[in-house]
């Protein structure tokens, strides 16, 4: 549209009621004609104003709406005469009594072929007829909106960078021109700008040049997330509507991408204790280069540290260690949303505190020592920590010595852990895992005393086939450091034929109130002959399986 033709609204409907014929008034009244037939409100297509519908129907039995056509008016001027309306699409029932201006009759200025002198509204008459003949004309059915269309395109904030952390709001404002569509810059006009959610700062008023662009004064920005609203209304004779566009500083902003590298001075902390983080920031950019003076941000699991880098690009973060979940993770993230860098990071287990309970602990008369604990954490309740390594400990010489175990099982509440064993102090450990911290069990006591078999003899030798061997010994026990005689206590006589690996039992009997034993049983076969103390009360071992024994020949 040129400028020349951009007349007010009075000054061009004043030239066209000079050169175009008078027409005769149509009066605002009630609608002419049939009764049957309806006519709704005309209404502008607010994306191409050079188009209006309009809704028509007829409540005439078997009949509907045959022809719609349509004048537009300034005043008494007539400036556009539409003779027909097309119907909407039908095979959406929504639009089956929609009437809309024809594509090849969009409404235009004159100075692009149309017959509109100028920007502003209109009225619109409608006329429908139905297929029975019925007829109505509805005078001031609607208005035409033929007026400039407002658009902000090309709004941006510049580009907020790492050594110039400022926004600068800018864009172009312009109309589209109803009927050809035209896009014209609206020059002269007020672009507000405003920083979202900045609720107690002032926006500011942006006039358009010549061109329609607008350029602000500069905005602080904090980082990424500031974002901007530029927004214009408008309701004049010749432009009417508002437009708004957003940008957020995320979508144009240069970070300085830096490199950086951290470790931490241990995997694994007690509750309490304190964790070292440290590492070095550099510019990629630049030949590795240092970067003092930067925020960096350290955290672990809820603890943080912020600190900055010093003149060689190096920092140094301490941070507590508390037991929480058990297992956190150390990182390493900028604390300048301008400056990024990969998000480092690392495991640092912290054990929860825990806690040994015995369960039971019993020593066997075969020597075999058989514990069972319960292990959890310490102020987490219900908690049974079941699969987690533990060893059994004795006292020697002053320390604890690790026992070597024949066998450790689990359940859903308790370890049993089971040792060959001669009795004394023992406890049981759980070693420090990234889960419990260390804890250790009660010290127990457990006392069994040693027995043996002493002057073995068979005899006779050699003894008749289905005579009697008759054995004797010396039962004794060790007691208050020194072996003495064990009298009255359970003794077996035991046979193992030649060639063979097994032992059977010949007899039974008790050892005399001297320790002596004598057991007697029939030969049949060459062997050896011993006897054990085995049927063993609570406070002793069985005799050795490694005894000795006598050997007979049978004749």
């Amino acid at each position: 549209m040129r400028a020349d033709l951009r007349l007010s609204l009075t000054a061009a409907v004043a030239a066209v009621a000079l050169a175009a014929p008078a027409a005769p008034a149509l009066a605002e009244e009630t609608p002419a004609g049939s009764p049957l037939v309806g006519i709704g409100r005309a209404v502008t297509d607010d994306t191409q104003r050079g188009v209006f519908e309009v809704t028509a129907w007829t409540d005439a039995p078997q009949a509907k709406v045959t022809a719609v056509s349509a004048r537009v008016r300034q005043g008494d001027t007539v400036v556009a005469d539409i003779p027909t309306l097309v119907p909407g699409d039908s095979w959406d029932p929504r639009l089956a009594n929609t009437f809309r201006l024809p594509a090849e009759a969009t409404l235009k200025l004159v100075e692009d072929g149309g017959t509109i002198p100028s920007l502003g509204t209109y009225s619109i008459d409608v006329t429908a007829t139905d297929s029975l003949g019925n007829k109505l004309t509805r005078a001031d059915a609607g208005r035409l909106d033929f007026r400039l269309r407002p658009e902000l395109v090309s709004f941006g904030v510049g580009v907020p960078a790492w050594d110039d952390r400022n926004a600068r709001p800018q864009g172009k404002l312009s109309a589209v021109q109803p009927g050809s569509g035209d896009v014209v810059p609206l020059p002269d006009r007020t672009v507000t700008v405003r920083r979202d959610g900045a609720a107690d700062e002032t926006p500011r008023a942006l006039v358009t040049s010549a061109a329609g662009d607008f350029t602000g004064e500069p905005y602080a920005v904090a980082g990424p997330g500031d974002a901007f609203t530029a927004s214009f209304t408008e309701d004049s004779a010749e432009v009417h509507g508002s437009a708004s566009a957003s940008r957020s500083v995320a979508e144009a902003y240069k970070p300085l991408r830096a490199t950086a590298t951290a470790t931490a001075d241990r995997k694994r902390a007690l509750n309490g204790e304190t964790v070292t983080v440290s590492g070095r920031l550099t510019d990629a950019a630049a030949a590795g280069a240092p970067l003092a003076d930067q925020p960096v941000r350290v955290a672990f699991g809820p603890q943080v540290a912020n600190v900055r880098t010093g003149a060689d690009g190096r920092f140094t973060a301490k941070l507590p260690a508390f037991a929480g979940s058990g297992q956190y993770e150390w990182e390493v993230t900028s604390g300048d949303p301008f400056l990024v860098f990969d998000r480092l990071s690392g495991p640092l287990a912290v054990p929860l505190e825990s806690r040994l309970d015995l369960r039971s602990a019993s020593l066997s008369a075969d020597g075999t020592l058989t514990v069972s604990v319960h292990l959890r954490a310490l102020y987490v309740p219900d908690t049974s920590m079941y699969d987690q390594d533990v060893q059994l400990e004795q006292s020697v010489d002053g320390g604890w010595k690790r026992v070597p175990l024949r066998e450790a099982s689990y359940s859903w509440d308790s370890i049993t852990l089971a040792a060959g064993s001669r009795g004394g102090w023992f406890r049981v450990r759980h070693l420090t895992s990234d889960e419990l911290a260390e804890a250790v069990s009660p010290s127990f006591r457990l006392v069994r005393f040693d027995t043996r078999i002493v002057s073995l003899n068979a005899g006779p030798e050699p003894v008749t086939k289905g005579g009697y061997v008759t054995v004797t010994g010396g039962l004794q026990h060790y007691w208050d450091g020194a072996w003495r005689a064990y009298g009255n206590a359970p003794v077996v006589l035991q046979f193992q034929p030649k060639g063979s690996t097994a032992w059977k039992q010949m007899a039974t009997g008790r050892s005399a109130a001297n320790g002596s034993v004598s057991l007697k049983a029939k030969a049949s076969a060459d062997g050896t002959w011993r006897i054990r103390h085995y049927a063993a009360d609570s406070r002793h071992f069985h005799s050795p399986a490694s005894a000795g024994g006598d050997y007979v020949d049978v004749r």
